[in-house]
């Protein structure tokens, strides 16, 4: 953290205002605030204030900020072929192919990379299509697929309603069972309801016209959202009853997220197609891709597939790929991970909501977790937005960078935070909740 001048912040608010263009936004009001740097869990602004990063960027930076190992390898790849045509074959672009298989299911041996997680979602529904000569894609309405022509379509929350320019797409609702649709009192009566909903629901649709059901493996934006015990096992029996393919999309809860190499790994579920993107690599380079089954994959021996991008397994992402999943073998991130979240995270959390009645529910898997926030617990009214951008406020002045979803704190660190990190992180929740309840009316 060396160099570091307030001028430089200015400059760089200054230039943002006037130039960028924000995603999901309304310009005008919006106060950005500048980061100089980061290493690990931490990042710093340009006055040098630090702020532990328990928003990993976008659910994102899973091996930390500024890993040595990783940033050296996209170094040593930029002065040996900085880029490289898809069609040629690359040693990095193998290696990388070759290290994200290992930790695939068996019987999917196959990469297509992209540039992120929305057109690794875009591609899987294209090869389901292909495959199976069928044209509708299932989804769920709590669920965030990314921002692409099919895949902003097959996401269920606020942002499909502006852009449903997509053909073929239809949605379901998933267990939650904290706010059941279905009436539900226990997790197997929501897992049972739930998958009785979606077979009609498939029914209704016309199952031979399905191609896919889009899954996040475990809901991220939507919620954090666990699966309740035997509904992913439901849908992939309800998937073969009716020749209908599954895509799980581990774009945010792969690559050690959950405490696993994939959060499918919990659930003992093998689907035919996986999206990934952001922890294969913690963004340090964008790329995303599709780990394709070896049936859908054989379509495509004497068939062209009618898909690719300029950017398809570009050697500096594919070398950070490389550098990140042998980084993460060596120093036991994914163990390190599920460890945190099972005797530090998950306990400091329950803790919380012990201790604070605006806490309604807290769920979630390895560094993978939600605080959903309520102005009473009987009625689960949601806390207001205003509350909830006061709390913001307060989380920033702590030196946390939060991820804050509706009513909800997504707490969700680089897989590599440590004890004492979240010890300090898990304070500055505990003042910020505390000053929040005092100012709800009484």
């Amino acid at each position: 953290m060396t160099d570091l001048s307030p001028q430089d912040g200015e400059t760089a608010v200054r230039l943002d205002r006037a130039h960028v263009f924000h995603s999901w936004s309304a310009q005008g009001a919006l106060a950005p605030l500048a980061i100089a740097g980061g290493l690990g869990s931490e990042v710093w602004d340009f006055e040098g204030r630090r702020y532990l990063d328990f928003a990993s960027q976008l659910v994102n930076v899973n091996i930390g900020h500024a890993h040595p190992a990783v940033v050296a390898a996209i170094t040593a790849q930029a002065q040996v072929l900085p880029t490289v045509a898809p069609p040629h074959a690359n040693l990095t672009r193998g290696r990388a192919a070759e290290a994200i298989v290992a930790h695939a299911p068996p019987g999917m041996s196959k990469i297509f990379f992209t540039n992120g997680g929305a057109d690794a979602n875009e591609n899987a529904i294209r090869m389901a299509r292909l495959h199976t000569g069928r044209d509708k894609v299932l989804s769920a309405y709590r669920s965030y697929h990314g921002n692409t022509g099919a895949a902003v379509v097959a996401t269920g929350d606020w942002r499909r309603v502006p852009n449903e320019f997509a053909r073929g797409h239809a949605h379901f609702f998933g267990p939650y069972l904290y706010r059941t649709d279905f009436w539900a009192t226990t997790p197997e009566q929501e897992t049972e309801r739930a998958l009785y909903h979606l077979a009609r629901v498939i029914e209704a649709e016309g199952a031979g016209s399905i191609a896919a059901v889009l899954l996040e493996t475990v809901v991220g934006t939507g919620g954090v959202l666990v699966p309740p015990p035997g509904y992913l096992a439901g849908v992939r029996a309800l998937a073969d009853r009716y020749g209908i393919l599954l895509i799980l999309d581990e774009v945010m809860a792969g690559f050690g997220r959950t405490g696993a190499w994939f959060a499918l790994d919990h659930f003992d579920v093998r689907p035919d197609l996986i999206t990934f993107a952001k922890g294969v690599n913690s963004g340090y380079v964008p790329v995303g891709g599709v780990v394709i089954s070896d049936e859908v994959a054989a379509t495509f021996d004497e068939r062209v597939f009618p898909g690719g991008l300029t950017y398809s397994g570009h050697p500096l992402a594919m070398a950070s790929v490389v550098a990140t999943l042998e980084a993460m073998a060596r120093e036991g991130v994914v163990e390190h991970a599920a460890r945190i979240g099972a005797e530090v995270l998950g306990p400091g959390l329950a803790d919380l909501a012990d201790r604070h009645p605006v806490v309604g529910d807290v769920r979630g898997l390895g560094v993978f977790w939600a605080l959903e926030l309520v102005v009473d617990r009987t009625t689960r009214e949601p806390l207001p937005a205003a509350a909830m951008g006061r709390l913001k406020g307060l989380l920033l002045e702590g030196g946390l960078l939060p991820f804050l979803v509706d009513n909800r704190i997504h707490v969700v660190p680089p897989c590599v935070v440590t004890s004492d990190e979240v010890a300090r992180a898990l304070s500055i929740y505990d003042h910020a909740l505390t000053q929040i309840e005092k100012e709800l009316p009484s």
